[in-house]
């Protein structure tokens, strides 16, 4: 009786070529982004020292420039997330989702061309015809909800009924669901569980996006007041009672560590 064991070709010398230049597009795209606060395939060949119609035999268009650009800077944000939550035990979700919160607002700050091209640009807006950009997005909200649903099991918070939800919510969450779009979905789970998720989101998202752009006050982006308000309102809508105290000494731990 024979054994058979097969591998994965290695890659020709030909798809590593294309490959290297895959990443350097991506690369010379992200330091123009945070040079110039805006990129083009015109100044990426520039950059590249190659002419347009060169580039184009890689990328077909802007809209496929920022579905590499996106995908690249969403793998960076997700790695710091996973650095930060990884130095808590998979059994400490509460310790994980705090610490990769801090990590997203940090990670934020430190690039705001980044974030905003992948946040609040509107090519990225309309990813819902794009499956290259809806992977990275999708990576970036299950890794957030692979965590929630731990603390959820863990802390057992109540969720509302669909019944109970704002006019509409309900439909609206299960229209996505049923679309695919629903990144959230926790199979089992009452779709108020999702609620819940997307407004901790909502808050996280809108809070860092008006200390990214400039929207508070200098100093209170510096002293993480609003941030820290804000993590305390998700904590109680989580449920998180006599475990606060431990976990906001892991926010202070780790709003320390990236901060020096």
């Amino acid at each position: 009786m024979s054994t058979e064991t097969t591998t994965a070709a290695a890659p020709t010398r030909r798809q590593r070529q294309r490959k290297a230049t895959y990443d350097e597009i991506v690369t010379a795209a992200r330091e123009l982004l945070r040079e110039q606060d805006s990129i083009s395939l015109r100044a990426i060949a520039q950059e590249m020292g190659m002419t347009p119609p060169a580039l184009y035999r890689y990328i077909d268009g802007y809209d496929e420039l920022i579905d590499l650009v996106a995908n690249a800077i969403y793998d960076d944000m997700i790695a710091a997330m996973t650095a930060a939550s990884s130095r808590y035990g998979t059994d400490d979700p509460g310790a994980q989702l705090v610490s990769a919160a801090v990590a997203f607002r940090q990670w934020s700050l430190a690039h705001p061309e980044e974030f905003g091209l992948i946040f609040a640009n509107r090519a990225t807006s309309k990813h819902a015809k794009r499956t290259e950009h809806i992977e990275g997005s999708l990576r970036f909200a299950m890794f957030f909800s692979g965590i929630y649903e731990h603390v959820w099991k863990r802390y057992k918070f109540t969720i509302p009924d669909a019944a109970d939800l704002p006019a509409g919510a309900a439909d609206d969450l299960e229209s996505a669901r049923e679309g695919g779009l629903l990144p959230c979905d926790f199979e089992g789970a009452p779709i108020g569980l999702s609620w819940i998720f997307i407004r901790a989101w909502a808050r996280l998202y809108g809070t860092v996006t008006l200390e990214v752009f400039g929207h508070l006050d200098p100093t209170m982006v510096e002293s993480g007041a609003m941030f820290r308000a804000m993590m305390e309102d998700n904590g109680a809508e989580l449920n998180l009672g006599d475990d606060l105290p431990r976990l906001w000494q892991v926010i202070e731990a780790e709003l320390g560590a990236q901060h020096g």
